[in-house]
């Protein structure tokens, strides 16, 4: 018998203590990231991953109060000057007429720029960027990563950006990993 046979127990024994030392702290930290993927810090990534595995809406909503889908024009892809595509809708409202989120998703960015003037994006299912411009303003104390139910308030209706000489109204534009989406075949869908 090998002169080492008596330590063969005692190296199995710290062997298994190891393993289930580490199995343990492994069970801890699987624990301890279940805690935190719970807890309210984490609304943000957790509404993220969530969205990322949703489905695009089949319906959406008219985001501006009191304005039925059969009172909004379908304006999709009219030429915009000699270079560019109208790439929504635009949603004609007194000014100041509340304008809410079409679907859950995140605030992503909050701009007074460009053609848009006072523009909101939220991140909404499937990776869908939903795009509010030519606000008067924005809905107090809406800030840029905040999670939005669907119907939460975004701002209210305007002329801001490349609008000012139009009557107040909401562009709406919906766009995917392809480009833009005409977002109104999926208002007039809402029964």
């Amino acid at each position: 018998m090998p002169a080492t046979a008596p330590n063969l127990p005692r190296r199995f024994a710290r062997a298994l203590a190891r393993t289930l030392f580490g199995l343990l702290w492994l069970a801890l930290l699987a624990l301890g990231a279940l805690w935190a993927w719970g807890q309210p810090f984490m609304e943000r990534p957790r509404t993220l991953w969530e969205l990322s595995r949703m489905p695009p809406p089949a319906t959406l909503p008219v985001p501006v109060q009191s304005v039925a889908p059969r009172q909004v024009a379908d304006t999709f892809g009219a030429p915009r000057g000699a270079d560019r595509r109208h790439e929504g809708v635009d949603i004609f409202a007194p000014r100041g007429t509340p304008v809410t989120s079409t679907t859950r998703g995140v605030v992503v960015a909050i701009n007074d720029r460009g053609l848009g003037g006072r523009q909101v994006w939220v991140l909404g299912p499937a990776g869908e960027r939903h795009y509010y411009a030519h606000l008067d303003d924005w809905a107090p104390g809406l800030a840029e990563g905040d999670v939005v139910e669907a119907g939460a308030a975004l701002g209210t209706v305007g002329d801001s950006g490349n609008a000012r000489a139009t009557p107040p109204h909401l562009h709406y534009g919906v766009y995917g990993s392809d480009g833009a989406l005409d977002p109104l075949p999926r208002m007039r869908a809402v029964r």
